[in-house]
């Protein structure tokens, strides 16, 4: 099923589904950037708002994007909920193989992407758009599905009544995601593995990147 489609109709019930990738990734981000703040933050891929409300706490401005009406709206009630958050949170429909209108005169000092490259086919056009919309000694973090999890043909999934639905995914290694960052000039700063019960012996599920533009 194709992303837009999967996730508008996944929406309503994307945040009470057990669903330990998303669970998991929402924790690495936090780890990777709780002790930082930022006055202008891009989050592509901001789903029903799992982590925009802690991003909206650490960050002076925050435009939150996603390919699905229907997850942006869910997300936009959970900010609109505190009207200190309101007030420096917006929100954006985009597609991200399109150009970035939606970025157009802003540059952002934090760029983050939750579970979305996997839905898209070429890496290098994405970060291209990235670097040009970083501010020098800017930050972008990449939370993933494991690339080894993805070798297993593990997919993003939901059930329906007509039966389990799965959403179009590209395989993407590790190589491509520091080889098309640092085609732009993007420098991986950090990379870590998170495990379900943060049990080592076991295969890991997320995969985080940390790039920063010199």
């Amino acid at each position: 099923m194709n992303p837009q489609l999967a996730y508008d109709r996944w929406a309503a019930r994307y945040d009470t589904d057990a669903n330990r990738t998303r669970d998991l990734e929402a924790l690495a981000l936090r780890e990777t950037l709780d002790d930082r703040s930022f006055d202008r933050c891009l989050e592509i891929g901001c789903g029903t708002g799992k982590n925009t409300v802690w991003l909206a706490d650490r960050t002076g401005e925050l435009l939150a994007v996603d390919l699905s009406q229907e997850m942006l709206e869910a997300a936009r009630q959970k900010v609109i909920s505190d009207p200190a958050r309101q007030a420096h949170v917006q929100f954006q429909q985009a597609d991200l193989r399109q150009p970035w209108s939606f970025a157009e005169g802003r540059l952002f000092d934090l760029v983050t992407f939750s579970l979305v490259l996997e839905h898209i086919e070429y890496l290098p056009p994405v970060f291209e758009k990235v670097a040009a919309v970083l501010s020098p000694g800017g930050l972008v973090y990449v939370g993933e599905l494991h690339p080894f999890k993805q070798y297993t043909g593990t997919k993003a999934r939901f059930d329906t009544e007509e039966g389990r639905q799965v959403v179009a995914c590209f395989n993407h290694h590790i190589s491509d995601f520091v080889g098309a960052a640092g085609t732009y000039g993007l420098r991986l700063s950090a990379l870590r593995e998170y495990f379900d019960e943060d049990d080592r012996t076991r295969m890991p599920r997320i995969l985080t990147l940390v790039f920063q533009k010199p």
